[in-house]
This record gives C-alpha cells, structure tokens and sequence, in this order.
C-alpha cells in the first residue's frame, strides 16, 4: 500500500513530502522546501529495485529566475549524469550575498562507479535507501557499515561520491557519520527516518 510521508526542517524553514509506492525496493517521489541558502523548491523521482540498489533518480530545483535539473541513471557499466539548466542560479546566490554553486551533475561520473545508493542534500528519506539493503534495522548493532553513495547537493545539483557510515544502535536507532559529522537516526520498523536530529522529524513521530 503507498504510504506518504512529511518531514519537517528542525535546521531551517523547509518540509518534505514523500510518496511511496508500497512495492519492493523503494520507488518514491517528492517535494522538498526550504529557504537556504536561497528559496528554493525541488522534486524528485527515485527508483531502487528489491535489491535495494538505486536505479536512477531525477531531481529538478527551481527559484526565482533560474532551474536546473540532473538525472542518474545506473547501468552495467555504471552511472550516466545527464543534466539541464535555465536562468542563472549562481547570479541569485551572489546578490543574495552566496558564493556560487558551480556547475550540477559530475565532470566525472566514472568516480562514481562504486555507489549503490543515492543522497539527495537535506531529504531524510534518502538515508532509508542503504538502510534498508543492508538490513540495519534487524543487524548487530555497534557494527559500522560503509557505503559509497552519489550524493546530490541543493540547490547546486553537483553529484559527488561521498563516503559514508551507517552503524545500527539496536531497535529502531542507527547512527549515520561521514566526515566529521554524526547523527543518531530514529527509524520506523521498516527504516524509514522518524528523527534526524538537527535536520528533521516525521509528523507522525510524536
């Protein structure tokens, strides 16, 4: 059965909408709000198969004057990056006192060749995607599990390969690290965020 899901920003002004499919995998789609470092809003597709591994996502952002959009798209000789964009973002960063964003997608999509999974920037569903084909929410806790993943940054849409750790603390808790940032998650029994302390929390996790 599709489930739909809302988060909102602990961090900073903004939401998510989610809606799942209720199949295998995760195939969802969504709407992200938020107002840093500029407003903006974002959609996105997402597509993992009963393996839990990524197929493909696409994500479109937009603000006052400007849009941009990349997709990711997995195959057997990995990623394909594909992007679009109109009007001037990093203009709208620098007159809002912003540095500008650069370029979205990748210069190099072959370093991106080890990532089963996707994140995308400021959306807690994305961490239930390595959660879930590992199995954390059953798994031995105190276990630290590494993972690539192409993270997607907002509103730039640069794609990076990023490291990342997911650590299960026992039921319903993981601990997500990378660099020298650390979180400890609140799940649902099917691993899906409740609690991002410091990003955001499940209307339905009170």
């Amino acid at each position: 059965m599709p489930r739909s899901l809302f988060w909102s920003r602990t961090d900073i002004a903004g939401a998510e909408h989610a809606v799942l499919d209720g199949g295998p995998g995760l195939v969802a789609h969504g709407t992200l709000l938020a107002v840093d470092p500029i407003p903006w809003t974002c959609r996105y597709q997402l597509a993992a198969g009963a393996d839990g591994v990524t197929s493909s996502l696409d994500v479109a952002v937009e603000g006052a004057g400007w849009s941009r959009s990349v997709r990711l798209e997995r195959g057997a000789d990995g990623w394909r990056v594909t992007t679009a964009e109109q009007g001037d973002l990093d203009a709208a960063l620098r007159a809002a006192g912003h540095p500008p964003a650069g370029l979205p997608g990748s210069d190099d999509p072959d370093r991106l060749h080890d990532a089963l999974d996707v994140d995308l920037g400021g959306s807690p569903l994305f961490n239930a995607l390595p959660i879930r084909r590992l199995g954390l929410t059953g798994a031995a806790p105190d276990l630290p599990h590494t993972v690539t993943v192409a993270w997607v940054l907002i509103p730039s849409l640069e794609v990076v390969p990023t490291e990342q750790v997911y650590t299960p603390l026992g039921p319903g808790r993981v601990r997500f690290s990378s660099d020298t940032f650390r979180a400890d998650l609140t799940v649902d029994a099917d691993g899906l965020v409740l609690r991002y302390p410091g990003l955001a929390e499940r209307a339905d996790a009170r």
